[in-house]
């Protein structure tokens, strides 16, 4: 049993946190679909990251941990097989709606499902605009959630304006868009996380990126590449609150990926008194990762605003601690997209 005891007294800490999710599950998804053998390097092995890694291994791609790596032999698009089962996606939203791309350009039958929490979760956000590119997708629940059944191949582009700022929506749609034929043009309301963007560029794929509009071409091919994942943001987020309430206390989170479309974290802290300092500040596969120095201090409460949801949307729940033990009052504003996760947050 462990025990866990509130802290009495500043703390002083050196620590790492687990690579990023939301990197990972694109690294494995454009590994499986790139021609070549992709090395991984600090890839998560939590639960909605393995799904995705099962996923593609039952589409018979050849994905094992050897040494420090995770090799993925990829076989590009075409390599891909019908799953000979429904894939569970468990409760990770990020691997259905990822999937849902890469399957709505295959010209085979599949079926994506996941836990009682991801069959609540709105999926009409991916079956609309991969409808529109022609992939024969729906809701076997006929209420725009899963289970989903696709059949894909066919695929055009589109030029499509998303309701609300989603990475995951986009993510999808641009991975069903560089199978398709001709352009695809995704318009977002707010600038969501790049990952896709930047990782498509790093498997040597064509990708515009024009502030919150984002342009593929169709037909490309993708090649293997290495790609080490930076520490996750999110995970990082708790020890950064846990120092920034304790006046005196000081942590340093190495290697962390502090992408501007999601550090939102990093600014709601310093707005509201923590020091928080960058160091060793570096881009590794495109994506810009440094050493976080969070130092406690009298935190005040501050307003957070609507221009704040898209880089901050995971980091919430945290900072609401943070709101709690602060001065002032603090006033998170338009948030609902909170209840719309794999939990009502």
């Amino acid at each position: 049993m462990k025990r866990i005891a509130p802290l009495t007294k500043p703390f002083r800490g050196d620590i790492a946190v687990p690579g990023d999710k939301s990197i990972a599950h694109r690294a494995v998804t454009f590994a499986s679909v790139a021609t070549g053998t992709s090395r991984i390097f600090n890839l998560s092995a939590g639960d909605d990251n393995s799904r995705t890694v099962r996923a593609f291994r039952e589409m018979g791609v050849r994905i094992v941990r050897e040494g420090e790596a995770v090799h993925v032999y990829g076989n590009g698009w075409d390599g891909l097989r019908a799953p000979q089962k429904t894939i569970d996606c468990g409760n990770s939203g990020t691997t259905m709606r990822l999937l849902s791309g890469v399957l709505a350009g295959r010209p085979f039958t599949s079926r994506l499902d996941g836990d009682a929490s991801l069959r609540r979760r709105p999926m009409q956000r991916v079956i609309e605009p991969l409808a529109a590119m022609g992939a024969r997708i729906k809701s076997l629940n006929t209420d725009g959630v899963a289970p989903l059944e696709i059949e894909g191949g066919g695929l055009h582009g589109i030029d499509y304006r998303t309701p609300i700022a989603s990475a995951q929506v986009k993510s999808a749609i641009l991975l069903a868009g560089l199978q398709a034929e001709g352009l695809t043009r995704v318009e977002e309301p707010a600038r969501s996380r790049n990952h896709t963007e930047l990782m498509i560029r790093g498997f040597g794929g064509d990708v515009s990126i024009e502030c919150r509009s984002v342009r593929i071409r169709g037909r490309q091919a993708l090649h293997a590449r290495d790609i080490r994942i930076p520490g996750d943001l999110s995970s990082a987020a708790f020890f950064m609150v846990a120092a920034a309430v304790n006046p005196g206390s000081q942590v340093i989170i190495r290697d962390v990926g502090c992408n501007p479309t999601r550090d939102g974290i990093i600014e709601v802290l310093s707005r509201m008194g923590a020091s928080i300092e960058l160091t060793n500040k570096r881009v590794e596969t495109g994506e810009p990762v440094a050493d976080l120095r969070v130092t406690g201090g009298e935190l005040k409460g501050v307003d957070v605003g609507p221009e704040m949801v898209a880089r901050t949307i995971d980091e919430y729940p945290v900072l609401a601690v943070a709101a709690a033990l602060a001065e002032g009052t603090t006033v998170f504003t338009d948030v609902k997209e909170l209840r719309y996760k794999e939990s009502d947050r």
